[in-house]
C-alpha cells in the first residue's frame, strides 16, 4: 500500500518551518503532498500562483514531494488523491487545541484518514508565516527564516 500524505496550509509565504516539516514527514511516506488551501475568507499576501511557484521552486530538489492546491474539504481532497495522512505542525501547546478539534472533525468525515502531528526544529517553533510578513513589512531581516526565493519576493513585495 502507499503511503500518500497531504500537508495542507495558506504558505503565504513558504517559510524555513515550512520546509523543516515537510523533510520530518518525507521519510514516513512514500508521497507527500503540500497541498495550497484556497480559502476566500482570507486575503493573502501572495496570489495562489505566487504561492504555488514558491513552493514548485523550494520543493524542486525533493523527490516523492509534490506541489497542488484545493479548494473545500481537506478530507475530501486528501480521499480524492488517496492519502492515508493529513501532516499538520504543532509549534506550541497553543496550536493543539484548535489542531486537535480539526483532528477530531476530520476523523468524523473521514475515519480513514488519520492527522499526524509532527514538531519542527526548536528553532522554528515561533515561525509563522504572519511573523515573517510582519518582520519583512517593517523592514526586517528574514533571510534565515524563508527559503531565498521567498526572500526575493517578499522583498519585491516591500518596493511596490
Amino acid at each position: 500500500m502507499r503511503r500518500h500524505a497531504i500537508y495542507p496550509g495558506t504558505f503565504d509565504p513558504v517559510t524555513n518551518g515550512h520546509v523543516d516539516i515537510v523533510q520530518r514527514c518525507r521519510p514516513l511516506f512514500d508521497q507527500v503532498t503540500v497541498a495550497v488551501a484556497i480559502n476566500q475568507s482570507k486575503t493573502p499576501l501572495f496570489t495562489l500562483d505566487e504561492r504555488m511557484d514558491m513552493l514548485r521552486e523550494t520543493f524542486a530538489g525533493m523527490d516523492r514531494v509534490e506541489v497542488a492546491s484545493f479548494e473545500g474539504l481537506l478530507v475530501e481532497y486528501a480521499r480524492a488523491k488517496g492519502a492515508r495522512a493529513i501532516i499538520r505542525g504543532l509549534r506550541a501547546v497553543s496550536d493543539f487545541e484548535f489542531e486537535l478539534q480539526m483532528a477530531l472533525m476530520n476523523r468524523r468525515l473521514a475515519g480513514e484518514i488519520e492527522t499526524v502531528f509532527l514538531m519542527p526544529s526548536e528553532e522554528y517553533t515561533y515561525l509563522s508565516s504572519s511573523i515573517v510578513k510582519a518582520v519583512s513589512r517593517a523592514g526586517g531581516d528574514v533571510a534565515a527564516l524563508v527559503p531565498a526565493g521567498v526572500l526575493k519576493r517578499l522583498s519585491e513585495k516591500a518596493q511596490r
